[in-house]
């Protein structure tokens, strides 16, 4: 029971501010500011050392769209991770009229299945581009169970999987990656080889594992999750451009971190502050604003 209500308190601590419970509210404070570690070392009890990394996670198993609800054509797809987790994702065409103009591999933020991220990538088909975007393991119809070296292995294999389409071979490979994702994406793609990588974008996406959990919870947080495989100590290692979008009004990962992450990178870097934009909402911004900024700079490197 006691651990359940643990687990409730730290979840609640990812809600905005302004959706949650004001009793609520006031705990998540007195556990910002326990100086005295007591609480902690409950936590630490209740959950196991750098327990809190689990709750990166919050996987659901639904499909609540599919391409088709856009008018899509697309292919239901299976791939196996190195650890032979097998994965489930959609490949969408590029739109028949426009020349294709490259690969997109998406990789979706922290929460739900790869069907409630559809609107994030849509708009990349109409401009002419193959969208492989997918399930992390433990999420929609994919097997297994959310880590983070998992994950950082499925995002490896579904730039594997697009290599190895026969269809695909020869075009420029780009990576998109929301939050989370993003933070995977990094990872990945600078330890991992991947033929064609012409370009890494990342929009609403942390620096530190520990950065963010101090900014959810503070020391609390801090302490209670690992800051190993965090972006911000691969970032300098990608093989290809950056491109750093993020929101001035995020309110999930502040934009402070996304200039943490920018900092860390190495030259052939581009930072894009959405004016207003939120953690979720950047893309519907300043007229369309964004698409257009994301694609001209995908242009310069196909």
């Amino acid at each position: 029971m006691r651990k359940s209500i643990l687990l409730l308190v730290l979840m609640a601590s990812m809600l905005r501010a302004q959706e949650m419970p004001a009793e609520l509210e006031q705990l998540l404070v007195t556990l910002r500011n326990d100086k005295s570690g007591q609480l902690t070392q409950f936590a630490e009890v209740m959950l196991g050392k750098d327990g809190g990394n689990k709750l990166f996670y919050f996987p659901t198993k639904d499909q609540p769209a599919t391409p088709k609800i856009y008018g899509r054509a697309f292919t239901d797809v299976t791939f196996r991770a190195a650890d032979g987790i097998s994965l489930h994702g959609w490949l969408i065409p590029a739109d028949q009229e426009v020349k294709s103009k490259g690969v997109v591999v998406f990789s979706h933020g922290n929460a739900g299945s790869v069907g409630h991220h559809l609107g994030f990538i849509d708009w990349m088909v109409d401009a002419g581009y193959d969208v492989l975007l997918y399930d992390y393991r433990g999420f929609g119809k994919s097997a297994g169970t959310p880590s983070r070296e998992g994950l950082i292995k499925d995002v490896e294999a579904a730039f594997s999987f697009v290599a190895q389409r026969k269809d695909l071979a020869g075009r420029g490979v780009f990576s998109f990656g929301h939050s989370l994702g993003g933070a995977k994406s990094i990872v990945a793609l600078s330890r991992t080889r991947v033929p064609n990588l012409r370009g890494v974008i990342t929009d609403g996406t942390f620096a530190s594992y520990e950065g963010m959990a101090t900014v959810l919870a503070g020391d609390f947080g801090k302490n209670l999750v690992s800051d190993e495989l965090a972006p911000k100590d691969y970032v300098a290692r990608l093989p290809a451009p950056l491109l750093i979008v993020h929101g001035t009004a995020d309110e999930v990962v502040p934009i402070a971190q996304g200039k943490q992450l920018f900092a860390a990178a190495v030259p052939r870097k581009t930072f894009y502050e959405v004016k207003d934009g939120g953690h979720g909402n950047s893309l519907a911004r300043n007229g369309g604003e964004y698409r257009e900024k994301v694609l001209e700079w995908m242009a310069q490197f196909r």
